[in-house]
């Protein structure tokens, strides 16, 4: 792979310590990653490098998001005004029983170009027929921690299956997919099931990517069926004698802090989910003050129905200000960091992405800072959080590799994505009682 160039951006950066925007850079990539940062001028390309030209432009790391389900757009904007009990059991699961491998394959083509559209270079997804995600995702360009969600019920042998699917792709895509097991929740397994999750990813050196917490009621209930709380039953299973990503965990009781501090583990935040549902909002600067990693998240499409992580970075800032009522609370300086920095951590890749440096996988995103709604340019930070859209995203490399160019995407076709997802919604709309996949409890 040539070297590239980005000549002339103003660029998020991190190397002061703190996020703040430096204008007039050149970032040159060698292969994968980030070779150099300089300012403009001072570096004289070598005749073969690609000048990928950037004036006006932000530089920004490649947002990621710490935990989706990207193929669920096929059932975007199908439960609506419901509550979580409703939604699981009336509309989502009923319809995921509808799902075909072709159908996720699709699935993942949208999500995926809608995410890349977005300016996102790294998702952690939870779904099923995972190896056509993996498909997708070696061919789009982008970076993915893939996970096969398992439910109790469906057993040791289901489990086994995912592992199988952990052995083809762990590696793969020049290095871009990652795999870890996938037990759904503790409300939808046993405290058996999951240590025997524990114990089959540590024998074969992987991570547990779950979700946790999620509701008031769902720790009630695990207060009431086993004594403790959902987050107690991850540390006694030995789900946290491994690397872990967590999805949600809203309602940490007294003594789930230690345990989340102790463990090697990171917390996936989808503020619009939880304000759609009404289900409030972890308590993200307790986790802080911890040390416990927060990441920026979408969850799926069909709670959030989009999946673009400047929306969530957005919503997480005025939610914190709100809740607390203080507006000095969630500064723009903590909002960067979280989004990058930190959601880096919560994949397990502090240091290779997240950031624009010397010896960083070069994920990186171009931002357009000409719209009317960011006008006058007067403070870079706050436009970035605050004013800034997902459409403003103009260039997205990852791992080296150009995605998307002046808006138009280069490894994935739109049309022909779009023309296949609509022939499935009909059949994917349909609701057979009986058929769900799962049962929330209630």
């Amino acid at each position: 792979m040539a070297k590239k160039l980005i000549r002339n951006c103003d660029m998020l950066s991190f190397a002061s310590g703190k996020a703040e925007v430096v204008p007039g850079q050149d970032i040159l990539i060698d292969d994968c990653r980030i070779q150099t940062v300089l300012k403009t001028g001072t570096l004289a390309p070598e005749a073969e490098t690609e000048i990928i030209p950037a004036d006006g432009l932000l530089a920004v790391p490649g947002f990621i998001n710490t935990h989706a389900h990207v193929p669920m757009v096929l059932i975007r904007n199908l439960a609506e005004d419901v509550t979580p009990t409703e939604w699981f059991n009336d509309y989502i699961w009923p319809m995921e029983s509808n799902l075909t491998e072709e159908d996720v394959y699709w699935g993942a083509q949208l999500g995926i170009a809608e995410m890349i559209e977005n300016g996102v270079t790294c998702v952690a997804d939870h779904y099923f027929y995972v190896d056509r995600i993996a498909e997708v995702v070696e061919q789009s360009g982008i970076r993915a921690n893939l996970t096969w969600a398992v439910f109790g019920h469906e057993g040791e042998a289901k489990v086994d299956e995912t592992i199988d699917f952990i052995n083809r792709w762990q590696g793969k895509a020049e290095g871009r997919i990652t795999t870890y097991l996938g037990p759904h929740a503790p409300y939808t397994t046993s405290p058996e099931f999951l240590k025997m999750c524990a114990e089959k990813a540590k024998k074969i050196n992987t991570g547990i990517h779950i979700h946790v917490s999620e509701t008031a009621p769902q720790v009630e209930l695990s207060l009431k069926q086993y004594g403790i709380t959902p987050v107690k039953q991850l540390q006694e299973t030995g789900i946290f004698e491994v690397p872990t990503i967590l999805g949600h965990c809203l309602y940490p009781r007294e003594g789930d802090f230690e345990i989340l501090a102790a463990a090697n583990t990171g917390i996936a935040q989808a503020p619009k989910t939880y304000m759609k549902h009404g289900m409030g909002m972890a308590p993200i600067e307790k986790y802080l003050e911890y040390g416990i990693p927060i990441g920026m998240a979408t969850d799926g499409p069909a709670s959030n129905n989009t999946l673009d992580i400047m929306e969530q970075m957005r919503l997480m800032a005025l939610f914190t200000k709100l809740m607390t009522s203080d507006p000095t609370r969630m500064k723009m300086e903590q909002v960067l960091d979280i989004a990058f920095r930190s959601s880096a951590r919560v994949m397990h890749l502090e240091g290779q992405i997240g950031e624009i440096k010397a010896g960083c996988l070069a994920d990186i995103a171009l931002l357009r800072q000409d719209g009317l709604y960011a006008s006058p340019k007067a403070n870079p930070m706050a436009a970035l959080i605050y004013c800034m859209r997902a459409s403003d995203v103009d260039t997205v490399l990852c791992n080296g590799k150009v995605l998307m160019q002046g808006r138009k995407l280069l490894t994935m076709d739109k049309e022909t994505i779009r023309k296949e997802v609509q022939s499935r919604l009909k059949r994917m709309s349909q609701r057979v009682p009986g058929t769900a996949i799962a049962f929330y409890p209630t």
